[in-house]
């Protein structure tokens, strides 16, 4: 199956369960909740999942896994995530976040919708392997909760995994699926720059923290256009700057938070000792003295080039093969990338901007995704599961 016809009927079955996607996915996007408090949202899933007839088990008080088929094939997961964003929703849909300063403005309500969906597409069939379906909490926030499953030993025994994100920059009825490097390393940065506060009729009495601040800025901002290879893509980004109290007082401190993304570990770590290099020299310029926190995000997601190809076939199989582009990369992270360390997997886009395209972006409080999308997701995910399986990767 790997790379021939799609499973029978997959398509048509997917479109059966249309109604179930839609009282899904609208139920989450309309009680969303953030990283690490999807307790309600674990407990919808679940009961959802044994009303289709599994058994799911809770390896994080927050997270659900469950298993389609009792096949003697390699096993292979799926896998969605399920928390929210501290955004308040300006969709003015029917089905609205009814929780102030949460919303699913990253699709995470399709993406579990989807997962549940491919539950009830495969749940009725009598399958040549086992399919684990995984609902992960705390995507958004690193470390996330990939790491903590896979501690739980979700991936014991699985051969191969697979995973989407709907995408709202794609058109609907298109789908990217990238080998090798797809989606960026994620790191933050944070770094407190001391000086004196004074007067601000007597700067030369204080040491201002402000423009010590404004100089590292300046600085980080020429990593990636003279110190990285133009050939290796890399993004240096502060995000927030914070300093001073009052129009005429020298800032005595300065506060500024940012971010790295990169696809090669060589190039992340090149970036990681410049930040500290810029921001600890400007601080030191101007007489002040910088205090630097660089966390380690997410890793690069790299897709694994056979199951790329398998993923891409089952995406061709559903949408045609003028739909399936190779590319674009993204400077986006996602911990799908931990699976992906572990195990062979492809993690690939499915176009959810509308025929027209131009949606609302992603982390935006308008944002939206077309949910005609949805078994379309079914079914390519339940084509490329089987099709992994009987590739035995």
């Amino acid at each position: 199956m790997s790379g021939g016809a799609p499973e029978d009927g997959l398509r048509a079955g997917a479109e059966g369960l249309r109604p179930a996607l839609l009282r899904w996915r609208r139920h989450l996007h309309a009680h969303p909740e953030l990283s690490g408090e999807e307790h309600e949202t674990a407990a919808y899933i679940a009961a959802e999942l044994q009303a289709l007839g599994l058994q799911p088990r809770r390896p994080l008080p927050n997270a659900v896994v469950a298993e389609c088929g009792a096949g003697a094939g390699p096993l292979v997961a799926l896998r969605a995530d399920i928390d929210a964003l501290p955004i308040t929703e300006q969709t003015g849909l029917a089905f609205a976040s009814r929780r102030p300063g949460a919303m699913h403005a990253c699709g995470h309500d399709g993406h579990s919708a989807i997962l549940l969906g491919v539950a009830g597409l495969l749940s009725t069939r009598s399958l040549p392997c086992r399919v684990r379906l995984i609902f992960q909490p705390a995507e958004e926030v690193p470390p996330g909760g990939a790491a903590p499953l896979i501690e739980a030993g979700v991936l014991q025994g699985v051969r191969a995994i697979a995973g989407l994100h709907l995408w709202s920059p794609l058109r609907s009825g298109l789908a990217a699926v990238v080998s090798g490097p797809a989606w960026a390393a994620a790191d933050r940065f944070r770094a407190v720059v001391r000086g004196r506060a004074s007067h601000g009729a007597s700067p030369h009495t204080g040491v201002d923290a402000l423009e010590a601040a404004c100089r590292a800025v300046v600085g980080l901002q020429s990593i990636v256009s003279r110190r990285v290879d133009p050939l290796q893509p890399a993004v240096v980004t502060v995000g927030s700057l914070h300093a001073g109290q009052a129009f005429n007082i020298i800032a005595g401190e300065a506060v500024l938070e940012g971010t790295v993304r990169a696809f090669d570990e060589e190039v992340r770590l090149l970036v990681r000792r410049q930040v500290h290099a810029i921001l600890e020299h400007a601080a030191a310029a101007a007489g002040a003295q910088a205090e630097v926190e660089y966390v380690d995000g997410y890793p690069p997601l790299v897709n694994h080039p056979a199951a790329t190809d398998i993923v891409r076939a089952a995406a061709a199989a559903q949408l045609g093969p003028t739909a399936v582009a190779d590319g674009p990369r993204e400077m986006a992270a996602d911990d799908f990338a931990r699976y992906l360390q572990r195990v062979p997997g492809c993690y690939f886009c499915l176009g959810a901007g509308g025929r027209a395209g131009g949606a609302a972006p992603h982390h935006h409080p308008r944002f939206d995704i077309d949910e005609d999308v949805l078994p379309v997701g079914v079914a390519i995910l339940a084509d490329a599961a089987l099709r992994l399986s009987a590739a035995g990767l």
